[in-house]
């Protein structure tokens, strides 16, 4: 039995075709539902990395629904590892599951290093994306931030240098979006890792008008 206050996130299989991902998801009474989209897999890591916790621990404690999940090939989930359009097919995947699973007509979507590009594909393909956020971008040209079309939320260290900060900044104001910069923090947020959750459980409360 779960006390109140515990934060326990249940097991979850998601259908991508004939063959399923792994994924773990939290329930919650706000909208809108947060995914989280793990880096791509040529960079190592999955759903289990710290900053994806610390994402869906902070939504999950302001009361929205979240799901995390790792990409084919990735953990324990089947299939063997894509790029590019199979990373898009599984992030498609997850959506409609959190969807369907909450009964929303949008969802917010978090990414952090390279599955900033993986997040701005779906942003690109679908209006039900209510809400992107971005930590620790890598592995994108600033300017595409300038395009993105609903609420924008960039969270980077200070020390992260991998993007050019004033390019970033101009492409966020040009998209009407946010740039938090956490300080004394670096691209794995080993310090301040806390800030970036309280970060993001700000804009989710911003994107449900409380």
């Amino acid at each position: 039995m779960v006390q109140k206050g515990q934060f326990l996130e249940r097991a979850t299989l998601v259908p991508v075709g004939r063959e399923v991902m792994e994924g773990t998801w939290h329930r919650g009474t706000k909208a809108p539902p947060l995914l989280v989209i793990p880096p791509r897999p040529d960079e190592g890591g999955g759903m289990d990395h710290v900053i994806a916790a610390e994402l869906v621990w902070a939504a999950a404690n302001a009361g929205f629904p979240t799901l995390r999940f790792n990409h084919r090939g990735v953990g324990a989930s089947q299939g063997q590892r894509g790029k590019d359009l199979a990373l898009l097919e599984d992030a498609e995947a997850a959506m409609r599951m959190l969807m369907e699973n909450t009964g929303a007509s949008a969802a917010a979507v978090a990414s952090f290093h390279g599955g900033s590009q993986v997040a701005l594909a779906l942003q690109a393909k679908y209006a039900s994306v209510g809400g992107l956020c971005l930590v620790a971008p890598a592995d994108i040209a600033p300017e595409v931030l300038s395009r993105v079309t609903c609420p924008l939320l960039v969270v980077q260290g200070e020390e992260d240098a991998r993007l050019p900060r004033a390019k970033v900044s101009a492409a966020i104001v040009q998209a009407g979006g946010d740039l938090e910069v956490i300080d004394d923090a670096g691209p794995t947020f080993q310090r301040n890792l806390p800030q970036v959750g309280r970060a993001v459980a700000a804009w989710l409360r911003r994107l449900s008008g409380g």
